[in-house]
């Protein structure tokens, strides 16, 4: 019997202990099952954050809409705000503005560079014809365009009988040579004084290049040349002295003789003129926007005068005392303002006078001529056939020609018929730059092309 008791009590005191020890065990496990039950919720909440996140990036590397972009940046600043950091509305625009300017800067800078190749696409080229000056103001115009680059802009003064043969010539060129020019035709007009007494001043209508500043209001420079001259370079390289001008300068013209010994104006001239020389005007470059907002000095009056309100009174003045014309009213008025001409080498306006009495043009010598100005009739009578041997070639050349064998063997093997003439003794003169020409049309037209691509 007190074997069962002490067995019943043994037994009643390991279930109280069992009891107390699960009791007390369940009550030391709930925080730990708190936590472990806490922790996925924070763990979602991460990814949560990261989620939004690897959004945020992606909706600011793609284009997101307007209204899409300005809740991500009202809630990126609200974050922000609230954690302590200052709020800038303004970034968002600015990167917005940023966009845009990139494509405006792409039509900013195009608009430019098409202006300025519009305003450089054309040279502008004066030329006045009377009488029987048809086909020798065609042949200038063709040699004009035989070895310019740019486009030229033809600026032809005419009477009215030319006028439309002017036209018909020029409609018949082929159409390659028509896409490298445009061409204008004016009538003969002068704006002041007497119009008949200005056309018969030396030569019919030389008058005119006179007022060429006055009629071409809208070109702002101009190369006026006589008919009877011819390009034997590029007129894009004379073109390009205007880039040399200084601050003073308008006008560019050579001399009109080298040694004054032997120059008309020194010994002859009953009137001022440029220099020791003076110069001559067959080819003349000109700043027409200087030309017309710049007041002259003279000697009629102590202030200056518009070159407009200076051609009527100089003329009234010295037209007892002048012999060629507008070429010496020219001279009285750059004799007064020496600081507005430009002089460039007698190459530019080559004539007889360089080389009938002597070679007198070093630098046709080291360069060749590269404008031939014919003057004293030369390209149509046998005084100075070396003369009329390039005219009459480029006059007959056919522009779909080689130009080596339909222009330069011609006026080379010509040339041989001459060199016992006073020009024709020195047939480096005449054929150096033409030649030089040439090949850089053919390097540029033929090689060019037949060069592989890569």
């Amino acid at each position: 019997m007190r074997i069962h008791c002490k067995v019943v009590v043994i037994a009643v005191c390991f279930g109280v202990f069992l009891l107390l020890y699960f009791w007390g065990g369940n009550a030391a496990d709930d925080p730990l099952l708190k936590e472990v039950g806490e922790e996925p919720p924070r763990q979602q909440e991460e990814k949560k954050k990261k989620k939004e996140e690897v959004v945020e990036e992606e909706s600011s590397n793609s284009s997101p809409s307007p209204s899409e972009l300005r809740r991500d940046v009202a809630a990126k600043f609200a974050g922000k705000s609230s954690a302590g950091v200052g709020v800038r509305p303004e970034e968002p625009r600015k990167e917005r503005r940023g966009v845009n300017a990139k494509s405006k800067p792409r039509s900013n800078v195009a608009r430019p560079v098409i202006k300025r190749s519009r305003a450089e696409e054309f040279m502008h080229l004066a030329v006045v014809a009377c009488g029987n000056r048809l086909d020798e103001t065609l042949t200038m115009v063709k040699s004009a365009l035989l070895f310019s680059i740019k486009k030229i802009k033809f600026h032809i003064f005419a009477e009215d009988p030319l006028a439309p043969q002017f036209e018909e010539r020029l409609n018949q060129w082929p159409r390659d040579i028509s896409a490298k020019f445009q061409f204008s035709i004016y009538p003969i007009s002068f704006s002041v004084g007497n119009a008949d007494e200005w056309k018969k001043l030396f030569k019919p209508c030389a008058a005119q290049r006179l007022f060429l500043p006055v009629i071409l209001k809208d070109v702002d420079s101009l190369l006026y040349v006589d008919t009877d001259v011819l390009f034997l370079r590029p007129m894009d390289d004379i073109w390009s002295l205007l880039k040399s001008f200084n601050k003073t300068q308008l006008a560019a013209m050579a001399p009109e003789h080298e040694v004054p010994k032997i120059g008309w104006y020194s010994r002859f001239a009953r009137h001022p003129f440029y220099g020791v020389t003076g110069v001559n005007s067959g080819v003349m470059l000109m700043n027409l926007t200087r030309i017309r907002s710049t007041l002259f000095k003279n000697s009629m009056i102590p202030s200056g005068l518009s070159w407009e309100d200076l051609l009527h009174p100089l003329y009234q003045k010295y037209k007892n005392h002048i012999t060629w014309g507008d070429q010496d009213l020219l001279n009285i008025i750059f004799h007064y303002n020496p600081e507005c001409l430009f002089i460039f080498p007698c190459q530019w306006n080559y004539r007889p006078d360089h080389c009938m009495y002597g070679s007198n043009c070093k630098g046709a010598e080291e360069e060749g001529v590269s404008i031939l100005h014919g003057n004293r009739g030369v390209y149509h009578d046998d005084k100075q056939p070396a003369f009329k041997v390039v005219y009459d070639a480029i006059r007959d050349f056919p522009f779909e020609d080689n130009m080596f064998q339909s222009l330069f063997y011609p006026i080379q093997t010509k040339f041989l018929d001459t060199v016992n003439t006073l020009c024709g003794r020195i047939p480096q003169v005449f054929l150096k730059q033409i030649e030089k020409t040439m090949r850089k049309v053919f390097e540029d037209k033929v090689v060019r092309h037949v060069r592989p691509h890569k």
